[in-house]
């Protein structure tokens, strides 16, 4: 069932993803914490609803009673927003798709494994991380098997948390596959597949946006005349996120001028 929001006046829906907290170490990561709070404090006072598309953290792992150590200033942020009645929604990426319940009981954030459709002011949001769709992305595809099989999380849930939680980061920074570090390059409207998803979406279904992350990389392209593709950048290298304000969807970078060129 398609969630409606109606924007009031002066308000705003926001859009951010892949922060990958975690990554590369723990100082760097700090710095760009305090970055991503400092944002949702600024848009707090005309946000009517935030959506963070996932790996807003490099690695994530619900136990059933332990949670990653640290990004408390995070977490203590989301919470003070989502206490404050401005909703927040967030949708797993390929780093944090271990989540169970911990946001949803904690924050009161609800969580999507998988895309959703939101009507905002009239507008229909096709929403979510990206990984994982259109024909590509096969390899991925494959771990992606691996790391949501039932079993294969509950030998890793037998791990003691230092380790298994030591040995997941590892993996995530080491292995290309699995942490998504791909050069962040435009490869063409016919190779980027998350272009070529929303556009075989839309011979079935209209919808006036596609919003993803996974890419790391800020992307406007108009797929239709009255239909766009948005990618939302990172919270690495560009600090970009969307804003639509009820008319009109804009990509801006936080504290820093941005220009890209629509495709």
């Amino acid at each position: 069932m398609t969630e409606s929001i109606q924007l009031s006046n002066g308000k705003s829906a926001y859009f951010a993803s892949d922060s990958h907290l975690g990554a590369p170490n723990q100082v760097k990561s700090r710095v760009r914490e305090r970055k991503l709070v400092n944002w949702l404090d600024e848009i707090k006072n005309d946000a009517e609803v935030i959506f963070l598309l996932g790996d807003l953290f490099d690695f994530w792992f619900e136990y059933k009673t332990v949670v990653p150590k640290g990004f408390v200033r995070i977490l203590g942020k989301l919470a003070e927003i989502t206490d404050s009645g401005i909703p927040i929604h967030f949708f797993v990426g390929n780093h944090d798709l271990w989540m169970k319940d911990y946001f949803q009981k904690e924050l009161n954030i609800p969580v999507y494994h998988k895309p959703q459709v939101f009507e905002i002011n009239g507008k229909q949001f096709f929403i979510g991380h990206g990984d994982g769709l259109g024909l590509k992305d096969k390899g991925y595809k494959r771990m992606k098997k691996v790391f949501t099989n039932p079993f294969c999380q509950w030998l890793f849930r037998w791990l003691h948390p230092d380790l298994g939680v030591r040995l997941a980061q590892h993996l995530s920074l080491k292995n290309k596959l699995i942490s998504g570090e791909e050069d962040a390059k435009f490869l063409g409207e016919e190779n980027e597949w998350l272009v070529q998803y929303a556009k075989q979406k839309l011979k079935a279904e209209h919808y006036d946006y596609f919003i993803f992350g996974h890419r790391h990389l800020p992307l406007n392209i108009q797929l239709k005349q009255n239909s766009q593709y948005i990618n939302l950048g990172d919270w690495i290298k560009y600090y970009t996120y969307g804003q639509f304000d009820g008319e009109q969807f804009q990509l801006n970078a936080f504290g820093k001028s941005f220009h890209y060129s629509d495709k």
